[in-house]
């Protein structure tokens, strides 16, 4: 009998139907479950020109990442998370371990997890309990707090401290609910995760981080704990310092010390695989146990009733400890910029990367601004709440009888540097759009002359709308400039965050250093407030965007291209960043390519994301599958995304040594109308000779699109600009299906039966 070929075709972010991606109107699912499955056209329903012996099949991966309210409405909580969790993964080629590029991601991690519970401490232990309940016209008509202020102090802080450890029980519950879906496909002995992120992405079991999630989420609980008990114990120490006081809070900070010596090791593993090394999960639980330990003794302790003199101001050291959170994490950004850039020059092909390798302290920086943008949102929009409308501000007394509710002054140097920070990166992105459009108009007419080279008088206007069509899908290459902008003053905002640790805030410069009059300090509190709106208004801005998902496709498609593209790396900094669902769908996407090749061939066909899947789950399989597969990509971002934004694991030599393992049976279809597909290797347009010496260069093949810009005799309108959806429709797709199963070696597959 003869050997069977299939096209297993992988969609990419979004989602599409498998009816849409078969191009069939009944369909079925042959393995797999609902939240990722393969599916193939049902027979007798519907019209198939496949010929015997040649299948098609659909790989429909779209609900690992959406579908759940929670999990979309989540990305709001988790973004900081994530771009930390992705800034590893960005660093600059140097064909070595990554240096000390991976420690210093951990630790900034840490930071952001210390930065969420400080802001849950300032909203609950803070403005609640320190500031406002202690007033009468805080807590009148307000059943809700009025309580609290008829417990003692310590109670009532200890009561109120429950909730950040709520809030971090939160984001670990929404990184275990959201990785049920991945469960099928466990970490095996001896497949863990063993060098914390920095390896080869074609190393078996680089998709399993089960084990390196357990290790940094208890590592991470440690240091919110520790936040935690700090401010409790500080403020404990201020109030009533005693030797028991003493020792608890330096038992604390020696916590938090070996948290940081832990993230700076790599996770490691025994010969046997069983997670057992110089760092396993003995000693983790160990680390548990002590952070919750002293968490319940500062609780007790806090409890306690002492009661000193009425409080006022702010909680006493929290407005420090925020500050010097802030400076540590000025610090790690500087360090971590002069380490990249330094490996950039040790680096190779850093020139076509994106950023030129400074990817990564960007991807940083806008956690870093995330976080304190979240957090600054929160903490203003509560005290706002409490203090009856009224934004607390120096340069506004506050109305006699009302509660003195003063946030942190970190926080208030965090919205007036994200105001900034939108206001001059959206002037650099249009500047740069305008700009660069006469540029881009040329090498779009350039572009439309060679494909429509007699355009008759009434196709002009189409041909014009085609040029600005491949104008705009360039606009992606001119916006690296607004990223350095955005990192510059990202920098310059946490660094400046340390004149606070010295009691200067926004106002207080204002009068002391530009010796300006009181109406130049409220000039610049009122730019303050409007950071705080500005920042508020991008929170809420995310939130309703995820709402508004379950009510639009194209909305609901955009939030899903940013929470695929940020949840494809596994979780090697962050525990708490959204799981990582490649963990399932390679190692999957493997088993089942490996099966099909023991019946025959299979065409491995990778739309957009699916492409970047595709080409993963090729470089793990075994050498003795690879003779039997083929790889078809279109609108594939690998080249003009990811080897440009992750060169050290998906930069070119990545994608020629998967062209060497699969005997450069490859296709790449491209369109210049494509904003996200490009070329891979060469490119050049069909008709002329490779500009990439050997098998590479025959990988390309550019599409033009759209096929005519005058109507054609048999229809009503011109031919439509598919940009980047669909391929598979077009006569090139199916030319490049059969070439690539002639080129497939069946010689030792077994034969259909």
């Amino acid at each position: 009998m003869a050997h069977e070929v299939v096209e297993l075709r992988v969609h990419g972010v979004s989602g599409a139907s498998a009816e849409a991606l078969l191009d069939h109107p009944v369909v079925s699912r042959v393995a797999g479950d609902d939240n990722a499955g393969f599916y193939r056209p049902r027979p007798g329903y519907g019209v198939s020109d496949r010929p015997p012996g040649f299948r098609v099949e659909a790989y429909r991966w779209g609900a690992l990442t959406a579908g759940g309210a929670v999990r979309t409405l989540s990305l709001l909580f988790l973004l900081p998370f994530m771009l930390v969790n992705i800034a590893v993964w960005t660093r600059p080629p140097t064909g070595g371990s990554g240096g000390i590029i991976g420690p210093l991601c951990r630790l900034l991690a840490a930071t952001l997890t210390a930065a969420f519970v400080l802001s849950i401490v300032g909203v609950t232990v803070d403005i609640v309990g320190w500031q406002c309940t202690p007033y009468p016209p805080c807590v009148r008509s307000r059943g809700y707090l009025g309580w609290l202020a008829d417990l003692p102090l310590g109670p009532r802080l200890a009561l109120l401290a429950l909730l950040p450890i709520a809030a971090l029980r939160l984001l670990w519950w929404l990184g275990e609910r959201s990785a049920r879906a991945f469960e099928a496909f466990p970490a095996e002995r001896g497949q863990d995760r063993s060098s914390g992120g920095e390896d080869r992405i074609d190393r078996p079991g680089f998709w399993n981080d089960a084990l390196v999630v357990q290790r940094l989420r208890a590592i991470h609980v440690a240091v919110g704990l520790g936040t935690l008990d700090a401010s409790l114990l500080g403020a404990q120490l201020h109030i009533y310092p005693t030797p028991v006081a003493y020792v608890l809070f330096v038992a604390v900070w020696f916590l938090l010390a070996a948290c940081a010596v832990l993230l700076c090791l790599p996770a490691r593993r025994g010969e046997d695989g069983s997670g057992r090394g110089p760092v396993d999960l003995r000693g983790i639980r160990t680390l548990r146990r002590v952070a919750t330990g002293l968490t319940v003794l500062a609780l007790l302790y806090t409890a306690v009733p002492l009661e000193p003199q009425p409080p006022h101001e702010q909680l006493p050291g929290y407005e420090g400890a925020v500050a010097a959170l802030i400076a540590v994490q000025a610090a790690l950004l500087a360090v971590l910029t002069a380490t990249s850039l330094h490996q950039r020059r040790r680096g190779h092909n850093t020139a076509s990367s994106w950023l030129s390798g400074l990817a990564t302290p960007v991807l940083a920086a806008a956690a870093v601004a995330a976080s304190y943008g979240f957090a600054a949102a929160l903490v203003y929009r509560v005290a706002d709440v409490l203090d009856r409308g009224e934004i607390p501000n120096p340069a506004r007394p506050n109305l006699p009888g009302a509660p003195p509710l003063e946030p942190p002054v970190s926080y208030r140097w965090a919205a007036l540097a994200g105001l900034v920070a939108v206001v001059v990166v959206a002037a650099t992105t249009v500047w740069r759009i305008v700009a660069t459009r006469r540029r881009r108009r040329r090498l779009a007419e350039e572009v439309v002359r060679r494909d429509f080279p007699d355009t008759p008088p009434e196709a002009l206007p189409r041909r014009a709308a085609v040029r600005d069509v491949v104008a705009r899908a360039a606009v992606a290459e001119q916006l690296s400039p607004a990223f350095i902008v955005f990192l510059v003053l990202s920098l310059l905002g946490v660094a400046v965050v340390a004149l606070d640790l010295i009691g200067v805030g926004p106002s207080n410069l204002s009068e002391e250093l530009v010796h300006t009059d009181g109406q130049a300090t409220t000039n610049l509190a009122i730019a303050t407030d409007a950071g705080i709106y500005v920042i508020g208004l991008v929170a809420l801005g995310i939130l309703v965007l995820g709402l508004l998902s379950y009510r639009s496709g194209d909305t609901r498609r955009t939030v899903a291209v940013i929470w695929d593209l940020g949840t494809f790396w596994p979780r090697t900094v962050h525990p708490f960043a959204p799981p990582c669902y490649a963990e399932r769908a390679v190692p999957e996407l493997a088993k089942r390519v490996t099966a099909l090749t023991a019946r025959g061939g299979v065409i491995l066909s990778g739309h957009s994301h699916g492409s970047v899947l595709a080409a993963a789950t090729l470089l793990q399989l075994p050498a003795e599958v690879l003779g039997r597969v083929a790889l078809l990509t279109h609108g594939s971002p690998l080249h003009r995304l990811y080897a440009r934004l992750c060169p050290a694991f998906l930069g070119d030599p990545t994608l020629h040594e998967l062209g060497d393992r699969i005997g450069w049976r490859w296709v790449n279809l491209w369109r210049d109308t494509d904003p996200i597909g490009g070329p891979l290797f060469s490119a050049h347009r069909p008709g002329e000779p490779p500009r990439t010496p050997g098998p590479a260069g025959t990988v390309d093949r550019r599409l033009r699109d759209p096929r005519a810009v005058v109507v054609d005799p048999d229809d009503t309108v011109p031919p439509p600009i598919d940009r980047h959806w669909p391929y598979h429709t077009d006569r090139a797709y199916e030319a490049a299906v059969r070439e690539l199963a002639g080129r497939l070696d069946l010689t030792d597959a077994p034969a259909d039966r």
